[in-house]
This record gives structure tokens, C-alpha cells and sequence, in this order.
């Protein structure tokens, strides 16, 4: 896989510096130890209080050095990726901003990290400091192993640990809440696939069509493999694992993490899926969905639970410096508003028959929809392959309302149409198709006839759109289909439509609509004045002489 760097053993101390250099604050700052110490601490901080040191390898970004900041982290200590951080560069860190309150460790429960957090820790008690270390395991993934993994969880401790120091609480009281807090915690992950380390060959042991449940933070492989499912059920199966280890009646605190490439599209449908489960019903805070304790560009997201009481809740919602962390969050239902009653006299017109309205209409949609995968497989070569669906779901808007269009009036079945496409089409073929029918309907209502109307919708159309003849677009086949329409009728019109259609394969340079996004040369019709072609067609065969 392909990534973005300049020398695999600069890559963890360039990102630090451009996360320092972006961070917008005067606080924050770095030990001058760099390659060996990579260490982000407070400038501003006050020893007097109790210091919150956590870290571990790169490549869980923002964790750690993103949560250094008033109310969480005093210093994170970074090693390599997914590496753990030496020993001197811990008790750096403890040095550095451990004062009389003294310092935590918070370390996840990994063998790296327990040797040098727990050596550096030993080591700094030897020159008099006041170190206490929690180690979390929240990870359920292997419900019967000795020693869970830390994972996201995590961050649950470095909220509350650095809550209560901002609060100026003491090392015992921060320990004591910090350990409870981690034995609290439960956490799950599930993967579509593993993550890449730049600079080192990567082999995806994923499947096409599966995905692994309980893997790592560092990418180790999962507890079980599971076939390719909708985001629903991949909750579900999380939900009922998580809910199994909560005690009923309490109230958690759900954190939702991204672990590193899933759109923020599918990040909140995600939160959509868990929050509408049987675990919501214990959830009354939530943490994102967001990048939080990721693994590097890993396609795959977990969901941590604590326990909460009031201290808890009120640490969660304290405000905080760090601007990588989400703030914590009631549960709320959605807030739905009645839709807007219409201003009067726009309200639609009642449905009326009119046979040849309702023939002229079912033969464009229908030729539409046989068109889906034609049109999609042209657009492919000059777009990004809809534009078949595109129609193809506005004619079928159309023809689901045709009992209630009010096809006895021509200016109102327009508008109605114009409406449908609107709501229905999406993208810009429905809004300008949207106004090309009601820009027609109303220049129908003053009198106008239909060809007439129709150039006038063309013309509000190509207005807003800004596409003209030669642009390569519907309008190609649309103005002079319609100004053949109105000159001659609808035969003359197919023909006009099918020469414009044509043409548009010669212009090798797209200047309007989605196609004039892309710098490559274009050798096909316009899949739009393609369709426009057939619906004129397809008008004209069902009008023409016996």
C-alpha cells in the first residue's frame, strides 16, 4: 500500500514536529532528545500538581500527544511505530514534569509497555519521585486470556486521571480513581482489513468478503474471522459481546473510535447502528464517532464502555485543552420537525386523467429505466458511472405518483414532475431537471405553448447550470431537440435529438458538468444527451402515423 513519507526513520519525529507546529497553542512543547526521546509535555504545566503520563508506540495518532493538555495528559511518550517507548525516554518524561505531587503512568496492557512504563517507573522512585502506574486490559476480545489487551479504553483513565489533577487532587486519589476506572472498562474492535507501516511490505490476509472481529491496535490478527455482513449486524455481534460483560441497571459511557480509515459517512451510521441496539439502552454518554487511539489506516472501528458514576460523568464532561478530543455527550433522539406547510396558493393541483399525458409520460420513464445499465456503463467511460441509476430513479419517482399527477393540466402535471425529480433524482441531473420542468410549467401557465414553455425551462436550465451548446452536454441534444419540436414537431425532434447526441462524441473536451472535472480526452456520446436522444425517440415512435 501506498503511503506518505521521507525516510522510514524520520517518520515518527517529522510527525511530531508538524503536530507541534499545528497545534495552534503556546503550551504545548518537546523534549530536546529527538531521535532516541520523543516526548510532548505541557510547557504551561504546574508540578504542584499530580502529572498524567501515558504514551506508547506511533501510529495510534491522535493518542498519545494529541490528548496533552489542560485537564488530560501532562507529557505522552512516543516510541517508533507501534514500538514501545525506551525506558530512558519514560523516565524523561516523569522527569520533566514530575514535581512534590508526584506522577502516574497510565500504560495499556501490553509486554513492552508494562517493562519500560514499569522500569522507568522503579527507576524514577529511586530518585525520590512519586510514581504510581495503572495498567488497563479492556480489550474482551479473548474473554479467557490472562493478561487483555489495552486498547481505546484508554482514554476513559487519561480523562478522569487528568480530571482530577487539574482538579488538584492527590497521586493516591488519582490512582485509586484511575484503577477503578480500568477495571471498569470494556472494549471491542472489528476490521474490514489490516493496517499498513509505511516503508514496510504489506500482504492483506483479509479476504474479499470477510472481516476479523477482536484484532489489535498494532494490527494483530483477530480473535475470529467473519464473513462480509451489513454495518447492522457487525453491531449486533459487538453489542451482544459488550453487553454480556455489563452489570445491568448501571450506565456507561460509549466511546465510538475510528481506527483509522473509515469515512465519517460510515462513522455515523455506525453510531446510528449501536445507539439504536439493545446497548443503547445502558448508554448515556457518548465520545465521538472520531479518530481517537487509531492503527495507523486500519478500516475498521471499536466501541469502549465504562461504568459510570456521578465523579465519572462529571470528569467526562469536564472541558479540556486538548482539541483532538471530542467533548462528551448526552444521548439524544434525533429532533424531527414538521415539514413546512406550502405558502398558499402553491399547493399542489388534485389528480386528473388524461390518456395521452399519461402515454406521452410512461413511455419516457420506461425507456429510462431500460436504459440504467446502458447509460451507466457509457458514463463509466466519461464520469463516474450513475448517470443510468441517476435517471433511472427519477423515472421511477415519476411513474410511483402518475395516479396523483394531475395530468388534465399540463402546467400543473410540469410542476408536479419538476418536484418529483427534485426530491427524488439527487446530484445536479435532478436539481437542473427539477428546474427545467418547473421553470416550464410556469411559463406554461401564462399561455405559452408547450415547445415554447419548454425552450423557456431550457433556457432557466442552461442559466443556472451554465452549460451551453458545444459544452457536452444533455443540452446538446435538449436545444435543438426542442427547437425542432417547435418548428416541426415531435419527428423532427428525435432526429435533432439523435444528430446532437452524436456530436457530442467529437467534442473531445468536456466544459460543463461532471465530465469537464476530469484533464483525459473523451471519445463517447454524453451518456445525458444519450438519454435525451431515446426519450425523444421513444416520444416520437409513440406519436408518429400509423
Amino acid at each position: 500500500m501506498k503511503h506518505f513519507f521521507n525516510r522510514k526513520d524520520t517518520i515518527v519525529t517529522e510527525a511530531l514536529d508538524g503536530f507541534l507546529a499545528t497545534a495552534g497553542s503556546g503550551t504545548l512543547a518537546r523534549l530536546d532528545g529527538y531521535p532516541e526521546i520523543k516526548v510532548v509535555l505541557r510547557a504551561d504545566w504546574d508540578k504542584t500538581k499530580v502529572a498524567v503520563v501515558s504514551g506508547g508506540g506511533a501510529g495510534h495518532e491522535p493518542s498519545h500527544a494529541g490528548f496533552v493538555g489542560a485537564g488530560m495528559l501532562t507529557a505522552a511518550v512516543s516510541g517508533e511505530i507501534f514500538a514501545s517507548p525506551s525506558v530512558e525516554a519514560v523516565l524523561a518524561a516523569i522527569r520533566a514534569t514530575t514535581g512534590p505531587a508526584g506522577c502516574l503512568l497510565v500504560v495499556k496492557n501490553y509486554t513492552g509497555d508494562r517493562l519500560n512504563f514499569g522500569l522507568a517507573a522503579e527507576k524514577a522512585r529511586a530518585e525520590g519521585f512519586a510514581v504510581e502506574m495503572v495498567i488497563v486490559a479492556d480489550d474482551i476480545a479473548l474473554p479467557d486470556i490472562a493478561q487483555p489487551r489495552g486498547v481505546a479504553g484508554t482514554l476513559f483513565v487519561h480523562k478522569i486521571a487528568g480530571h482530577l489533577s487539574e482538579s488538584g487532587d492527590d497521586l493516591a486519589s488519582v490512582a485509586a480513581a484511575a484503577r477503578a476506572a480500568a477495571k471498569d472498562i470494556v472494549s471491542l474492535g472489528i476490521s474490514l482489513s489490516s493496517c499498513s507501516i509505511p516503508g514496510q511490505a504489506h500482504e492483506e490476509r483479509f479476504g474479499a468478503d470477510d472481516g476479523e472481529l477482536g484484532l489489535g491496535i498494532h494490527g494483530e490478527p483477530g480473535v475470529e474471522r467473519i464473513p462480509l455482513q451489513s454495518a447492522g449486524a457487525f453491531v449486533a455481534i459487538m453489542a451482544e459481546r459488550l453487553a454480556a460483560q455489563l452489570d445491568p441497571g448501571d450506565h456507561y459511557g460509549l466511546l465510538i473510535n475510528n481506527l483509522g480509515s473509515v469515512p465519517p459517512l460510515e462513522m455515523s451510521l455506525i453510531a446510528n447502528a449501536v445507539l439504536s441496539s439493545p446497548l443503547a439502552k445502558a448508554v448515556t454518554l457518548t465520545i465521538g464517532p472520531g479518530h481517537l487511539m487509531t492503527a495507523l489506516n486500519m478500516n475498521g472501528f471499536s466501541l469502549s464502555l465504562l461504568k459510570l458514576n456521578p465523579a465519572r460523568e462529571a470528569a467526562l464532561l469536564a472541558a479540556v485543552g486538548p482539541h483532538a478530543w471530542p467533548p462528551a455527550k448526552p444521548v439524544r433522539q434525533p429532533v424531527v420537525v414538521a415539514m413546512p406547510e406550502p405558502v398558499t396558493g402553491t399547493a399542489p393541483k388534485p389528480a386528473s386523467r388524461d390518456a395521452a399525458a399519461e402515454r406521452l409520460i410512461r413511455a419516457a420513464c420506461q425507456r429510462l429505466i431500460a436504459l440504467e445499465e446502458p447509460l451507466n456503463a457509457l458514463d463509466a467511460k466519461a464520469g463516474d458511472g450513475d448517470t443510468g441509476s441517476t435517471m433511472a430513479t427519477g423515472a421511477r419517482s415519476v411513474l410511483e405518483r402518475i395516479d396523483t399527477l394531475p395530468l388534465a393540466d399540463r402546467a400543473a402535471t410540469l410542476a408536479a414532475i419538476g418536484d418529483a425529480l427534485g426530491t427524488s433524482m439527487g446530484g445536479s441531473s435532478g436539481v437542473l431537471l427539477s428546474i427545467f420542468f418547473t421553470a416550464a410549467s410556469q411559463t406554461l401557465g401564462f399561455g405559452a405553448t408547450l415547445p415554447k414553455a419548454l425552450l423557456a425551462g431550457l433556457g432557466r436550465m442552461s442559466f443556472y447550470g451554465g452549460a451551453r451548446i458545444g459544452d457536452r452536454t444533455m443540452v446538446d441534444a435538449l436545444e435543438p431537440a426542442l427547437r425542432a419540436f417547435d418548428a416541426s414537431g415531435l419527428e423532427a425532434a428525435a432526429k435533432a435529438a439523435r444528430q446532437g447526441a452524436e456530436a457530442t462524441a467529437a467534442m473531445r473536451k468536456a466544459k460543463a458538468g461532471r465530465s469537464a472535472y476530469i484533464g483525459r480526452q473523451l471519445d463517447v456520446a454524453d451518456p445525458g444527451a444519450f438519454a435525451v436522444a431515446e426519450v425523444f425517440a421513444a416520444v416520437a415512435a409513440l406519436f408518429a402515423p400509423a
